[in-house]
């Protein structure tokens, strides 16, 4: 899907270095799943304290290979 956007050339160069990506269609995108993925992990910690937990649950244990 093509879109035309105007961005801030400036914001464009910034993101371009930060991110090591060569063009600014690869930058925008990492840009925007990153910006996804910092506000998916927002709503994980908004349930902090607002979920009842087992506190028999053995975490440690769960993990170990079998």
């Amino acid at each position: 899907m093509a879109t035309n956007l105007s961005i801030d050339p400036e914001l464009i160069e910034q993101a371009l270095k930060v991110s090591g990506e060569r063009t600014k269609k690869a930058a925008v995108t990492r840009a925007l799943e990153e910006f996804i993925s910092r506000r998916k992990q927002k709503c994980l910690l908004d349930l902090m304290g607002k979920l009842e937990w087992d506190q028999s649950f053995d975490y440690k244990a769960d993990r170990s290979r079998r």
